[in-house]
């Protein structure tokens, strides 16, 4: 095969490129890759929170002196920019690469934020300044979704490639940690008018590093090799293989037989994306759109009012209500830092089932003891803990789901689509459960709420469980045939343990 791939008949390239990815041992250059590119998980959970907890200092007359409702449309209109930039810069990854997006949408939200900290008043001006700055900033965290999840998940090793997504998706909770302590320190140790403009600044200076970071590292062989730039795709995989020698390991052969022949990709729009959804994959994109949402409703619903419920319920001052949120943070943060290795052994039926299915059961049984009135502040914040240690784990392997059940050609829309739907139904999730809160004096509301949320998170394993794609250890081709395929996706076997027959495109 010569120099690992080799041009067919009608200009097909039968390549190795994707065994010689998933075949590769841990190294120091995907533990750099992972944390370059992981970083846009940690900024997201940064950007909401920071946003969240200066909401009440900005309708200070001190500082921007902002009504209620402006403060609200703030988080609105960041969502809505994460759409948005999920949607047009997923289609762009696709078609331009992976690194040229993933420095692009970085570039963006550092704009963005920086820009959001100059905001000087509240007359139409401002406003419309600070609602931009804020749109402009979720546009580059909402294509950092797609592109970050295609990239990552196509320069992973298979064996490998459920947990680090998981975990990686999980540190959302190490950004709203971050967030929550710096806005903390910063809100109580400076001026009003000072603290929330460098709360805002914390994510960009992060992310100036990380664009340093990334500056090196390469584009997806994989999308290199599908595109038929098959002389960039070896040189980026000798590269990585380079490295891996470097540092010590030896790399088992592989086999000819394992090659995979494929033609030039074309420019796949929202249109074929379509055609993939309801034609060739109906069931994958019911999965996907079930634990999508599901996930995206509860958490919303339940992170952005906690600290009304506390508040409204167990009469906690709004000083105190940070340490109760580190508390939340550290048992979301821990789920999928213990438990995204499981979903590679285990598998990812049995853990994306039960993870959602337990988390749910344990939050109906919460609430009944919420509407009992047997809780505390204390006890209450526990009982999340426990809960969304679970349900953590579960929602960051959504994520994986939708990065990994697609062909490659559509991946990154894929994941811009399924994000944008799980947003959309994400967003009612604050007003319906900040309008069953209301002044707190009846808590049977807010309990019916809880049950309604439980039985999203039921729906949604029981979901995984009929539909779910048992995709530990398998390659992405044989996951997904590309759509460009010349042939079957495999002639022999690319798992990494074991033999494994390849996925056809019909359901």
């Amino acid at each position: 095969m010569g120099a690992h791939a080799e041009i067919g008949a009608q200009g097909t390239v039968k390549s190795l490129i994707p065994a010689r990815i998933d075949r590769l041992p841990w190294s120091p250059f995907h533990t750099r890759m992972v944390v370059a590119l992981g970083v846009v998980w940690i900024l997201d959970g940064l950007e909401i929170t920071v946003a969240s907890a200066v909401a009440d200092t900005l309708s200070e007359p001190a500082t921007l002196g902002l009504s209620s409702t402006q403060v609200g449309l703030i988080a609105t209109v960041y969502l809505a920019g994460e759409v948005v930039g999920a949607l047009v810069f997923g289609r762009m990854s696709d078609r331009l690469g992976r690194r040229n997006l993933f420095m692009i949408t970085l570039g963006v939200y550092l704009v963005g934020s920086a820009l959001t900290a100059l905001t000087l008043g509240n007359g139409a001006g401002w406003l419309i300044f600070l609602y931009a700055t804020r749109f402009i900033a979720g546009m580059g965290i909402g294509g950092e979704y797609a592109a970050i999840n295609s990239a990552i998940d196509e320069l992973i090793p298979a064996r490998y490639r459920g947990r680090v997504d998981i975990m990686v998706n999980g540190t959302y909770w190490a950004g709203a940690l971050l967030g929550t302590l710096s806005t903390f320190v910063l809100l109580n140790q400076l001026e009003p008018s000072l603290g929330w403009r460098i709360g805002f600044l914390v994510g960009p200076v992060l992310g100036v590093v990380i664009l340093y970071a990334r500056r090196n590292l390469p584009e997806s062989a994989r999308w290199q090799v599908m595109h038929g730039r098959e002389r960039d795709a070896e040189e980026t995989i000798a590269q990585i293989e380079d490295e891996v020698r470097a540092s010590g390991r030896d790399l088992p052969p592989v086999q000819e037989d394992s090659a995979i022949e494929l033609r030039a990709a074309d420019d796949h729009g929202y249109i074929a994306l379509a055609r993939v959804l309801f034609r060739d994959y109906p069931t994958r994109s019911i999965l996907s759109a079930s634990m999508m949402i599901s996930q995206s409703f509860l958490y919303n619903a339940i992170f952005f009012t906690y600290t009304l419920v506390l508040g409204k319920f167990y009469g906690v001052p709004s000083a105190s209500t940070p340490l109760y949120l580190i508390a939340f943070c550290v048992g979301n943060l821990l789920g999928p830092l213990t438990l995204g290795h499981l979903f590679d052994t285990i598998g990812r039926k049995v853990m994306i089932s039960s993870t959602y299915i337990a988390s749910g059961i344990l939050l109906a049984i919460t609430a009944v003891l919420f509407n009992a009135g047997l809780l505390t502040a204390i006890t209450q914040t526990i009982a999340w803990c426990v809960i969304f240690y679970l349900a953590s784990a579960g929602a960051s392997s959504a994520y994986l789901t939708v990065s990994e059940i697609f062909p490659m050609e559509v991946r990154a829309k894929a994941i811009a689509v399924f994000f944008a739907i799980a947003q959309c139904f994400g967003a009612l999730g604050p007003v319906v459960y900040g309008a069953l809160i209301g002044d707190g004096s009846d808590p049977t509301r807010l309990f019916w709420g809880y049950l309604l949320g439980a039985a999203v998170m039921v729906a949604g394993g029981i979901v995984a469980a009929i539909f779910g794609v048992a995709a530990e250890g398998r390659s992405l081709e044989d996951i997904a045939t590309p759509l460009n395929a010349a042939g079957p996706a495999r002639t022999g076997t690319t798992r990494a343990t074991g033999a494994g027959s390849p996925t056809s495109p019909a359901e």
